[in-house]
């Protein structure tokens, strides 16, 4: 029987014929970081194209991530709606779609960072790179709501039973999850966060942009 780290291992050679049992232990001072989703927003490289911390613990919650499932997470500008579905289950599979190559890279390091190096990420335009992507169990819209065609292509190509969240925090965006709502159902939920910042001498509250969430189920 042999025991070593990985960092002591070196050039050793192991029988041919050998069973491998690896125990997992964070390095003292790294971060442990949960499944659960809502990780810390310094987590990420970004832009500012994120889903807040808050805000992303209740979008995944709507989403309901489950075995096997696959996510189209559309306009995924840090990627985290993505990474944070295939943390959450670690069978389920996930496409980010981004058109932008700087925040299409900036996905693929955090997703490495970040422990799903599995996430796949398309660089190309919605609603054109949709048609020849597999057909989805859930759906997340977080950047263009507004495009031509977008939510309509979204819907149709989602699986019976499947999920679709889209966030908006424009007042063009309410305009199309609100007459999206009318023709399919589902529910509309306005978020407004607030964190606890230095105000002066004392302490005060510190809105983020209120977002407003259209969850729906497919039939």
């Amino acid at each position: 029987m042999i025991e070593s780290t990985a960092d002591s291992w070196g050039d050793r050679a192991a029988d041919p014929l050998h069973v491998v049992g690896i125990e997992c232990v964070a390095a003292e001072g790294t971060p442990v970081l949960p499944r659960v989703p809502g990780l810390p927003d310094d987590g990420y490289e970004t832009d500012g194209a994120l889903t807040k911390q808050a805000l992303r613990a209740a979008t995944l919650a709507a989403l309901a991530p489950l075995p096997g499932a696959l996510l189209w997470d559309v306009g995924a500008g840090s990627g985290s709606i993505g990474i944070e579905w295939l943390r959450a289950e670690p069978t389920a599979r996930a496409i980010a779609v981004e058109e932008r190559d700087d925040r299409a890279e900036r996905i693929e390091c955090n997703a490495r960072r970040l422990g799903v190096p599995d996430l796949v990420v398309v660089r190309d335009r919605a609603p054109d790179a949709l048609g020849l992507l597999d057909p989805p169990d859930a759906v997340f819209v977080g950047g263009g709501v507004g495009a031509p065609g977008l939510v309509d292509a979204c819907w149709e190509a989602l699986r019976g039973g499947g999920r679709l969240v889209a966030n908006t925090v424009t007042l063009e965006g309410e305009g199309v999850v609100a007459r999206a709502r009318a023709e399919r159902g589902g529910t509309l939920t306005r978020l407004e966060i607030s964190h606890a910042e230095p105000l002066g001498g004392f302490t005060g509250w510190q809105a983020q942009r209120p977002v407003v969430q259209w969850s729906v189920t497919k039939p």
